[in-house]
């Protein structure tokens, strides 16, 4: 028998290698989609430009998200229920295949086409962006959707089992949707993005050891150009994540961008030139690599879990 912890830690590792083999549910199944839906008509009835009402919609979201969870454990059991909720909140594996498109686009001096693949990636607008530009938000965007996709549903999955991993999916579908600083949603999505910051805070930082662990001939670049370049972000987790990348590969992300129509002056994150298609392939493969690393560590908490609740207990004489 194993205990709560290694029946979570293997259910993590089997949902993240589930989304490796199979990738995302159907859209048409897609749970994550039904919750959005859902959450379009909450926000239909509770709209108003107010952080009260936008705190009852955070609420709401987390409950559905943390009762989606609870059903899965009692219909499923504890470890079934984790691999298939890590599987639901997860996207790696989409995640690094957009950024494979985009990278072909750009390998075959195709920029129009990379523009064009842009928007299924990031939310900026690529209609001015060069290559290297379209090169630093598909980095950008590896960076810190790995936090959201890969390394917080296996943090919340280990910590929370199924309702940990959906409560923050759905926390982070609740952020994609109302969270954006528009006028309509400035109040009321407040909410929900400071809630997304807190959930994101641990796995970002986790996402900047891992990039380290890997990059070991860069980990201390990463810890110092962390220090120096990550406070000045406007997100709290995405600047830790964007520049642990940039730092790990030697070049130099961040700066401005058009965005939602607003024109943002992102700073400058990471020392050295500004990426290039080459480089796109090099982030790919360093996320893979954290991402094979979590499974290798939760494989090992379960191994280790079950060696030392098999071990006999010694009786007093």
């Amino acid at each position: 028998m194993v205990s709560a912890l290694g029946s979570r830690a293997l259910g993590v590792a089997l949902g993240l290698l589930l989304d490796r083999t199979l990738g995302e549910p159907p859209t048409r199944w897609h749970p994550v989609a039904r919750f959005g839906t859902a959450m379009q008509a909450v926000e239909g009835r509770l709209y108003a430009d107010s952080r009260p009402r936008g705190v009852l919609h955070a609420a709401i979201g987390v409950g559905l998200g943390a009762g989606g969870g609870l059903l899965l454990r009692r219909t499923l059991g504890p470890t079934a229920s984790t691999a298939a909720a890590v599987w639901i909140a997860g996207a790696g594996r989409m995640l690094r295949s957009t950024a494979a498109d985009i990278e072909r686009h750009l390998v075959a001096d195709d920029l129009d086409g990379a523009r064009a693949a842009l928007p299924s990636l990031v939310g900026r607008d690529p209609s001015a962006l060069d290559s290297s530009g379209v090169c630093a938000a598909v980095v950008e965007s590896l960076a810190e959707n790995t936090v959201d996709a890969v390394v917080a549903p296996a943090l919340w999955g280990l910590v929370g089992g199924a309702p940990g991993a959906l409560a923050h999916r759905a926390t982070n579908t609740m952020d994609a949707m109302v969270g954006h600083r528009s006028p309509r949603h400035l109040r009321y999505g407040w909410a929900s993005a400071r809630l997304d910051d807190g959930m994101a805070w641990v796995p970002a930082r986790a996402l900047a050891a891992l990039v380290a662990a890997l990059a070991p001939s860069r980990a201390a670049e990463v810890a110092r150009l962390v220090r120096r370049d990550a406070p000045a972000h406007p997100s709290p987790n995405a600047g830790v994540a964007e520049t642990a990348v940039a730092a790990a590969l030697g070049v130099e992300l961040g700066g401005p961008l058009s965005y939602a129509g607003r024109v943002e002056d992102r700073p400058r994150l990471g020392d050295g030139p500004r990426p290039v298609p080459a480089d796109v392939n090099r982030a790919r493969r360093l996320v893979d690599h954290a991402e094979l690393a979590l499974v290798g560590a939760c494989l090992a908490v379960a191994a280790t879990d079950a060696l030392l609740t098999r071990r006999p207990r010694r009786t007093a004489p």
